[in-house]
């Protein structure tokens, strides 16, 4: 089978295209079939025509268009037919749902990485499948603690909590958690905490600083199903994270797994109030005294969520579309 997977061109990523869509293509390819990629340059119309010279060039059975915008030039080609992935942003604000949703009713089949996503959508497809990006285990390596810290050089006497993206976005609330661990230090002034965040890193970056750190933190207001979060659990690191999007589901109830409620009540978004700030201090407190590591990797697994079980379940549904 041949796949051809459409997204938007990003400047400043490797591949200049999103890591989990590269992730999902090469663990398709992985299962035995041939897939191109196509970037979406400049205006969605206009890139039609470089998509159709890649369509009879490359001659895909299937494109998977990455994102509802991408899906309107993977429409509008109308010479293969379409699947779609909904990964959020989607739904942030009206004219990008109403755009996306609409075309996504021309697709034979929409993946929504979290129930929410569809939810939200004005225009919600019939044919669709509820399919999170998975991670690939081999990339989320596991070390001990003490040899990640020694590699890294971190001070063996502080508690370190890595932040699920930089800090200079809002939409991950990093206030939240600077908040909260300065009420921790109020309590007990003998406590060295110092946060650490994800801008800049490689992915064996961050898959060491998850290693070394006693508590992953994902504060966010909201999310289409975290792959941050996933290769936290992968590493077995302790996680405190807001009730949003689909992160309840994925940690599981897990000893070492702490969720801050959602005042609420939305997965589309996480509201606080004047109390969260102390309410995550307690839960980063727990987090930080927790002993061991969790059993996050064993639950990615159980929920089917690699890069690998992940791919055979898109193979499945191309192959169903391939056949009528």
């Amino acid at each position: 089978m041949r796949v051809l997977e459409v997204s938007r061109y990003k400047k400043n990523f490797v591949d200049h295209q999103l890591p989990f869509v590269t992730e999902q293509g090469e663990a398709i390819r992985a299962l035995g079939h041939e897939v191109e990629y196509f970037l979406v340059r400049g205006n969605y119309v206009k890139a039609v025509g470089a998509l159709k010279k890649k369509i009879r060039e490359f001659k895909p059975d299937i494109v998977h268009a990455h994102f509802g915008l991408s899906a309107i030039t993977a429409e509008l080609q109308g010479l293969v037919p379409v699947v779609t992935t909904f990964h959020n942003g989607e739904t942030h604000n009206w004219h990008v749902n109403l755009m996306s949703s609409l075309f996504s009713l021309r697709a034979k089949h929409v993946i929504y990485v979290a129930p929410h996503i569809r939810e939200m959508s004005y225009f919600k497809a019939k044919n669709y499948s509820i399919i999170p990006c998975g991670v690939t285990l081999e990339d989320c390596f596991m070390m001990e603690k003490a040899e990640a810290r020694q590699r890294l050089g971190w001070d063996p006497e502080k508690k370190y909590v890595m932040f699920g993206g930089a800090f200079s976005d809002t939409r991950k609330n990093y206030e939240l958690l600077r908040q909260a661990v300065e009420l921790l230090k109020i309590e007990d002034r003998r406590l060295k905490i110092e946060c650490v965040e994800m801008r800049g890193l490689t992915r064996e970056e961050c898959v060491l600083r998850m290693n070394a750190a006693d508590v992953f933190a994902l504060p966010t207001k909201n999310e289409g199903s975290p792959q941050a979060l996933k290769e936290a659990m992968a590493c077995n690191c302790p996680i405190v994270a807001t009730d949003v999007a689909d992160i309840k589901h994925l940690l599981g109830y897990l000893p070492g797994h702490y969720v801050l409620p959602n005042k609420k009540g939305n997965a589309a978004l996480w509201k606080g109030d004047e109390h969260s700030a102390e309410e995550l201090a307690k839960l980063l407190k727990d987090a930080l005294t927790f002993e061991g590591r969790t059993e996050g990797r064993k639950r990615i697994v159980e929920l089917g969520y690699t890069n690998e079980l992940v791919a055979k379940k898109i193979v499945k549904i191309y192959e169903s579309i391939i056949n009528k």
